[in-house]
């Protein structure tokens, strides 16, 4: 199997005065795995996403995702990176309120031409959009109200298809089910999982509860690769 996100003596702290918050000598998550990562909170975790979305550099140390090295690219090639090939799933879901739930979903191919080619090589733009949303199990009279009308379990699902649009290599999900009761939990990991499968895509899903780890290939444990000790309330 190949790498997709591969990280080599990796350190980080928001000033040189402050100590570290992250201090990883190795982590390395093959092509299609599916990895739960969690942690205390204050532990790194958001830390870690923000390294691995390109938004933060680290301190030393190298951050390879798909085999190509984050920490050579200058800011705009990260963004442009990020906006290719990284899918996210964020805990508010962050949906432009008042756009429509297609027009959402859609977002990822206004900023990537990659995503739209690969979206377009299936059917046209419109098509895909409507085709995840129904997998999904979003009724179509949902699909041209805005995104602010919808309930919570509604809007993550168009935040799913949002972040799947495209086929990205990777997706990364930040606690996206920490609003839900176990049995909503239970049904939205079969959408995910079974959407992973169905693109291939490489999925690390961090959360703090632990109960869901029993769902995924690996289970990692930050506090037993990070050796920095960050305080209580650094993210």
């Amino acid at each position: 199997m190949t790498e997709a996100i591969a990280l080599n003596k990796l350190t980080f702290r928001w000033h040189k005065k402050l100590p570290a918050v992250l201090d990883m000598p190795s982590l390395v998550i093959e092509s299609g795995e599916r990895v739960f990562l969690h942690g205390p909170s204050g532990s790194g975790k958001s830390t870690l996403l923000g390294l691995l979305g390109g938004v933060l550099l680290p301190e030393t140390g190298s951050i390879s995702l798909l085999g190509r090295e984050l920490t050579a690219m200058n800011g705009r090639a990260r963004d442009r990176f990020r906006a290719d090939h990284i899918g996210f799933l964020f805990q508010q879901f962050n949906l432009v309120p008042y756009l429509s739930v297609l027009d959402n979903v859609l977002l990822p191919c206004r900023f990537s031409s990659c995503r739209r080619e690969r979206a377009e090589a299936e059917a046209s733009l419109l098509d895909v959009a409507r085709t995840l949303l129904a997998r999904l199990d979003l009724a179509p009279a949902l699909w041209q109200r805005q995104a602010s009308a919808l309930s919570v379990g509604q809007q993550q699902r168009v935040a799913m298809a949002r972040a799947l649009i495209g086929r990205p290599e990777i997706l990364i999900a930040d606690e996206p089910t920490s609003a839900l009761d176990a049995e909503r939990q239970n049904a939205f990991l079969d959408l995910l999982l079974q959407a992973c499968d169905e693109t291939s895509a490489t999925l690390l899903f961090v959360s703090h509860d632990r109960r869901l780890a029993a769902r995924f290939s690996r289970e990692i444990a930050l506090p037993t690769i990070n050796l920095a000790r960050p305080e209580a309330g650094v993210a």
